[in-house]
């Protein structure tokens, strides 16, 4: 672990990461497209949501999420997910239906996977939820932090949704500074979601504004060029190819800038098809240098949604373990790549999976 990365010790928290973000109902059409579908099968899904919830059905953490829903059906369904995935649901705020879903409504993603040259569709349908609404006084951030949390983690969706979302991610993290919890932040720019309200001009302005409040910085090689306006030289070519250099140059300059990020970390992705991905990551703090995860070229994906996510959630159990930064980063890049060999947003995978792959194991039939 990165020596200036102080996380406090399990046996004096109550919880050993807590998320702050939207959590989504995903309706699948399975094999089919959403424009055809008549029938879906459904999920819970949230970028920060996904992390935690890595965490405590893979790796075996006690987790929580900080989340708002509408109290009827569809909210309820969602809360009922989130607990079957072993994720504390008891800090979700909840908020009134109307009867309509004028004042506040839960929030849709209805996602197809792509198949070959066909790539994968999100089409969210999350205007105006209640996640977007949670203000920073809503929730008692000090009476949180103060039962003992080890981690905090939150990231650039959930900022994106609205300026209140923005303003209460800034609240929670200067809360969790106060009482010395270590905080990450996946960027995860989404054009959609900035594209109506000022785009990369006002992503850049956002993530800036809460980039000095993080410990571990995430993201991928446009995630810290549109939301931070880092530039990667050489991102358009192959993996094979890529002059890894480029990726080193950013995080130099990523970590100039921001000297307090303790950890910078980035996975590493050129799309063949939609079912065929080069996959790879690496990481950075002062003690280790950069260090690389495994390249896994020719990677066959089921499902590419939540891959980041749960890079992230191997990422940080590594962590939380105290592993050095090479095994962490190696948790991070197997778990992702186990979890896109499955339906839906969140892992499949085991904590035991996940150990394999990243020692060298491969796929012959487990007997």
């Amino acid at each position: 672990m990165a020596k200036d990365l102080a996380v406090r010790p399990a046996q004096e928290c109550a919880y050993d990461v807590v998320s702050l973000g939207e959590v989504m109902l995903r309706l699948d059409p399975g094999q089919g497209r959403v424009r055809t579908a008549r029938s879906f099968d459904a999920y819970e899904g949230g970028g920060e949501y996904n992390v935690a919830r890595g965490l405590a059905r893979v790796f075996g953490h006690r987790a929580a999420v900080v989340t708002s829903l509408v109290d009827n059906e569809v909210g309820r369904l969602v809360e009922g997910l989130i607990m079957a995935g072993g994720v504390d649901a008891s800090w979700i705020r909840w908020r009134d239906f109307d009867g309509v879903g004028r004042a506040a409504r839960n929030g849709l993603n209805f996602t197809e996977r792509g198949f070959g040259v066909r790539g994968a569709v999100g089409v969210s349908d999350r205007g105006h939820t209640a996640a977007s609404l949670l203000a920073a006084d809503e929730v008692d951030w000090d009476a949180l932090f103060s039962s003992g949390v080890r981690w905090l983690h939150t990231g650039g969706i959930f900022a994106a949704l609205s300026d209140t979302a923005a303003d209460t991610v800034v609240a929670a993290l200067e809360a969790a500074r106060r009482h010395s919890v270590v905080v990450s932040y996946d960027l995860n720019y989404r054009p959609s979601l900035w594209k109506a309200v000022g785009g990369r001009e006002r992503a850049q302005e956002v993530n800036r504004r809460i980039a000095p409040l993080v410990d571990v910085m995430l993201g991928n090689e446009e995630d810290f060029t549109a939301a931070l306006g880092f530039e990667v030289p050489g991102v358009d070519a192959s993996l094979d190819e890529l002059d890894v250099s480029g990726f080193e140059a950013m995080i130099a300059e990523v970590t100039r800038q921001y000297p307090n990020f303790a950890v910078v970390a980035t996975t590493m992705r050129t799309v063949r098809s939609a079912t065929i991905n080069d996959w790879g990551a690496l990481a950075w703090s002062r003690e280790s240098g950069i260090v690389h995860a495994t390249h896994r070229p020719d990677l066959e994906i089921f499902d590419r949604v939540g891959g980041g996510d749960s890079f992230a959630s191997g990422l940080i159990a590594g962590l939380l373990a105290g592993e050095g930064l090479r095994t962490a980063v190696e948790w991070g890049a197997a778990h992702g790549a186990l979890a896109m060999t499955t339906p839906g947003d969140t892992s499949m995978a085991s904590a035991a999976d996940v150990f394999k792959l990243a020692g060298g194991g491969g796929a012959r039939v487990d007997r």
